[in-house]
Formats: structure tokens, C-alpha cells, sequence
């Protein structure tokens, strides 16, 4: 009996010992392992389509982690389950980081050279996270998009020009004793709607079943209504919409009701291939390519393209090809989980356009409708700034955002090399963090800096450069007595560089940006932004 007894116990065991072992494996489901940093999120699919393309394909190598790790291979994506690993909010969402600019000595070298961004995706995307309740990933996070989403009240251009150039310098209230921070800021000239040329514009719609998820696609829907109610005589639309593979809808046409009643007529589904749909688009607007008007075509989908030509540098070639032959591409984003922000932002620098992120109803009224000139209208291309220190003065310096945009010096004058786009009425504004020599401000009127900008003027197709100097009194400020955007500008660039965990911001708090900014907020966007920062605050314990 009691040998008996024993073979049970031991039959026993062996028994919960299978059940443990089916449980962790998924009743023998295929599972994968990813290492436990990532902090990429890859997800079951939703049942109307597979996204399950190699990352290269994506813009983003599936062998390269956030934190620069080397993955183990090809990866594959788990099977089933609605949790998302790692407590990631959303699943399938790919960003890429540039890094953070550290402080250059000018003994090592005393110019910055960089091209012009006016795109803003980044502050809305970051919004989204915060709204929904949770911390944006900090990948996603590029400072000079937080800075160019806010206006700066520049002065207008004068005379000819199409840009002013502004400057402003004070203490660093957010940096080291002795350092001080130097704002440069760029005005386009501003055109409405009814001043701009007559416009070629042709819309891309992603149709494929992820823009199903959030009705993706009805905001799109939304969002066309809003820039169809800015349309003027002369504009004709072209309508090539996507998914498993892409279709023309309307050829150009000067019917902009039909083409709205053909965009509400889309429905989602099926696979992604942005190629195809991309390449009809250029193929459409090469045949209705007019000199004398505004050539563009305005993406709007969550990034992602797994069928047909799905590598990255094929796509963004064409892209590059077909802006310098001057039909320029603008991409817009809609979705958070299955979004690709790198794919939409390199789409944009490489078809001399703009980026942007929908992530409310405002946010839509402000690009399609209130900045509809901006949206359409460029005029000035592949623009540089080049800031250039006088070392006798200036001990080191740090340029804040900008990481992806940076140019050796000797592509500020080199015209072959692809810089920015800015568009009517839209401004660009840099931030130096800069240590001055102990001694320099017995100098106040000598030459801290040299500025310079160099564009090709879109209106008379001439290369135009021009430069301003910085002093030294210039920079002699008390940080409360620098301007209210001054002072909120900084504010906003700490808030991105601590989310960003950059190096130099290991030492701030929310809390001190929430300081700044309440102090001299004036405007509804403005308020937005503290209402965003206490949001983080009630999150994070910093």
C-alpha cells in the first residue's frame, strides 16, 4: 500500500509539473520572446489586417532597440492576448532617437550649422500620451517641435524679404550659474489663402483596416471638410486613396464637392501599400504639373506600409526625386498604436514638406483650416541657419533640439545639400544654452555671435542669404526681465527635455516649468501647456 501510495504522490507531481509547463507556454502556442527592455510594443493585429512587416521596411531596424541594443535577429510578433508588454500604452508604435546635443567647446569647434524645422508632430504626439494618461515614450520626443508649435509674436518681414530675423538673449534660469540662453527666431512672411497661387493638390488616403481603429478614418474625413472650406478658384484635387493596393478615385478636377463626396464614401480595410498609393499620386500630379501653381500632395494615414514596396529608402528616393522637380509632399498623422512617426517625418523632409499629428478637433481645425496657407504655401527651400560663436567670448555651447537637422559648415553654402522648408506665416526658433567668458561682458558691444540664414526664395527662384550679429549686451538680461515668449519658450524646452530624460535636465522638475510658464501664459494654447504639465505632475512624482 504504501509503494502504492508513493507512485501517486509521484504521478501527482508530474501532472501539476505539465499543467504549469502548458500554462506558461500557451497550450503549446507559438510564442515570441523579445528582450524585456524594449520598449517597442508589438502586439496581436487587429482580425482586419495583418501589419506584420520586417521594422527595416518601417523605417526602423528591427535589430536596434531604444536604449542601442542589438536585437537577436529577425523578430516575430506574439500570437493573441490583449496585454501589452512592458505597460506600454499602445501597441506597434515606432520612433526613433537622435540622441540629444551635448555642449561643443569652440576651441573644438565655433560654428552650428543646422536646416530650418517647422514641423510640430511631435508636441501634439506627446500630447496625446498625456491626455490619454501616460508618459510619453521619450523617443518620441524632438525640442524643437515643442518650441515651433507655440507662436513667438515675431515681427513681420519688411520691405522684400520673406523672412525677419529676431534675437533675444538673457540667463538661463533652467541651466548653470554664469550660463545664459540665446533665442534666434525666423518670421515668414504671411499670405492668406486668397493671396496664395491656385493650387495642384492631390490627396492620399490610407485606407487600410488599421485606419479603422479610433475611426481613423472619419477624422481624416473631418479634417478635408475643414481645407475644403479654404479653397479658392483655380485649386483642383486629385483623389488616390490605398490599401492592399492603391487606386485612383478622381483625376484632377475643379469639382471639389465631388471629391468630398467621394472621400465620404471610403471605408477602411485590407493590408497597406503606401508605395502603390504614392506612386499614383506623383504619377497624377507629373501629368498636372503647372509651374505657375502650388504642386502638392497631402499624405494622410498612421505611417505604416507592409505590402508591395515597403523599404524605406525606395519610398523616400522617389519622394526626394519628385520635390526637386517641385511637387512637394505634406504628411499628416491620425492614430496612436499601429503609428509609424518615423516613416510620416522622413516622408516629409525628403518631399520638401511639413509633418503633422491630429490628435483632437482643434488641432485639425488649426492645420486644415487656420493654417491653410501654411499648409499649401512654401517659400523658401532648403533653408540653413548657421550661428557662428566668437570664441574669445564664448567658452562652449549647446543648440537645443535640432538633432536630426544638423549640417557640417560647409553645407551652409553648399546649395545641393537638402535643408528645411518654411511656409507662409510659419516661424522657426532655435535655442542656445552658451557660457560666456568671465570677462566678456566689460565688452558689451562686441560681437557674441553671428547669425546667419540662407534659403532659395520659392517666389523668384534666387538663392538668398543675410546675417545679424549678437553682443554681448544683448545676452546681459535677468531671465524675469526677458520677454513673456522668451521666458515660455524656455519653459516649454525644459518640459521636452525632461521628458526627453535628456543628461541636462536630470536635475529639473515639472514643477519648475509649471512656475515658469503659469507666470507669463497668455494665450489658450499657452494654458493648454501648463494644463498638460500639471497633468504630468499629478502622474509623476517629479
Amino acid at each position: 500500500m504504501k509503494k502504492l501510495l508513493n507512485s501517486w504522490i509521484v504521478l501527482g507531481n508530474l501532472l501539476v509539473i505539465l499543467l504549469l509547463v502548458t500554462s506558461c507556454t500557451g497550450g503549446g502556442r507559438s510564442s515570441a520572446v523579445r528582450p524585456a527592455d524594449s520598449k517597442h510594443t508589438y502586439d496581436a493585429q487587429p482580425a482586419e489586417e495583418s501589419e506584420t512587416s520586417s521594422l527595416d521596411s518601417l523605417g526602423y531596424s528591427s535589430s536596434q532597440f531604444a536604449d542601442g541594443s542589438a536585437g537577436a535577429g529577425t523578430m516575430t510578433f506574439p500570437s493573441g492576448g490583449n496585454a501589452l508588454p512592458n505597460a506600454e500604452p499602445y501597441d506597434l508604435t515606432y520612433f526613433e532617437d537622435y540622441g540629444t546635443n551635448p555642449f561643443v567647446s569652440t576651441e573644438d569647434e565655433n560654428t552650428s550649422t543646422f536646416g530650418m524645422d517647422v514641423d510640430t508632430a511631435s508636441y501634439t504626439i506627446a500630447r496625446r500620451y498625456i491626455n490619454d494618461g501616460n508618459l510619453p515614450d521619450p523617443d518620441s520626443i524632438r525640442i524643437e517641435e515643442f518650441i515651433n508649435y507655440f507662436d513667438q509674436d515675431y515681427s513681420d518681414p519688411k520691405g522684400n524679404n520673406i523672412f525677419s530675423l529676431t534675437m533675444e538673449g538673457a540667463e538661463s534660469w533652467f541651466g548653470q550659474p554664469n550660463y545664459h540662453l540665446l533665442r534666434i527666431g525666423v518670421k515668414a512672411r504671411e499670405a492668406s489663402m486668397w493671396e496664395r497661387p491656385a493650387a495642384n493638390m492631390i490627396f492620399v488616403i490610407d485606407v487600410s483596416g488599421s485606419m479603422a481603429r479610433e475611426d481613423r478614418l472619419e477624422q481624416v474625413k473631418k479634417s478635408l471638410r475643414m481645407l475644403a472650406g479654404n479653397l479658392r478658384s483655380g485649386d483642383r484635387i486629385g483623389l488616390v486613396v490605398y490599401g492592399s493596393t492603391g487606386q485612383v478615385i478622381s483625376e484632377m478636377t475643379s469639382n471639389h464637392d465631388a471629391i468630398l463626396n467621394s472621400i465620404e464614401r471610403l471605408v477602411p480595410g485590407g493590408s497597406t501599400n503606401a508605395n502603390h498609393g504614392l506612386q499614383l499620386a506623383y504619377e497624377m500630379a507629373r501629368r498636372n504639373y503647372d509651374s505657375g501653381k502650388i504642386n502638392r500632395i497631402i499624405l494622410c494615414s498612421d505611417g505604416v506600409a507592409n505590402v508591395g514596396v515597403t523599404d524605406a529608402d525606395s519610398i523616400l528616393d522617389q519622394v526626394k526625386t519628385d520635390a526637386l522637380d517641385g511637387i512637394g509632399l505634406t504628411t499628416i498623422g491620425f492614430g496612436m498604436g499601429n503609428y509609424n512617426d518615423v516613416m510620416m517625418e522622413k516622408l516629409a523632409n525628403h518631399g520638401d514638406g511639413m509633418y503633422y499629428y491630429i490628435d483632437t478637433e482643434d488641432e485639425a481645425n488649426r492645420v486644415f483650416r487656420d493654417g491653410a496657407a501654411e499648409l499649401l504655401m512654401v517659400l523658401a527651400s532648403d533653408a540653413k541657419i548657421q550661428v557662428e560663436f566668437n570664441e574669445d567670448l564664448v567658452d562652449r555651447f549647446r543648440l537645443l533640439g535640432y538633432e536630426n537637422r544638423r549640417l557640417n559648415e560647409e553645407d551652409f553654402r553648399d546649395d545641393s545639400v537638402d535643408a528645411g522648408e518654411v511656409a507662409s506665416g510659419q516661424s522657426v526658433t532655435a535655442l542656445y544654452e552658451i557660457r560666456i567668458r568671465d570677462d566678456a561682458f566689460r565688452r558689451r558691444n562686441t560681437s557674441v555671435a553671428t547669425v546667419r540664414i540662407r534659403y532659395e526664395n520659392l517666389l523668384n527662384r534666387e538663392i538668398e542669404e543675410y546675417e545679424e550679429y549678437v553682443t554681448v549686451g544683448d545676452l546681459d538680461n535677468d531671465f524675469d526681465r526677458a520677454s513673456n515668449r522668451f521666458q515660455f519658450t524656455a519653459a516649454v524646452a525644459e518640459f521636452g527635455e525632461i521628458l526627453k530624460e535628456s543628461y541636462w535636465a536630470e536635475d529639473s522638475t515639472f514643477g519648475a516649468v509649471l512656475a515658469v510658464a503659469e507666470s507669463v501664459a497668455d494665450g489658450t494654447e499657452e494654458r493648454e501647456f501648463i494644463n498638460l504639465v500639471q497633468s504630468l505632475i499629478r502622474m509623476d512624482d517629479r
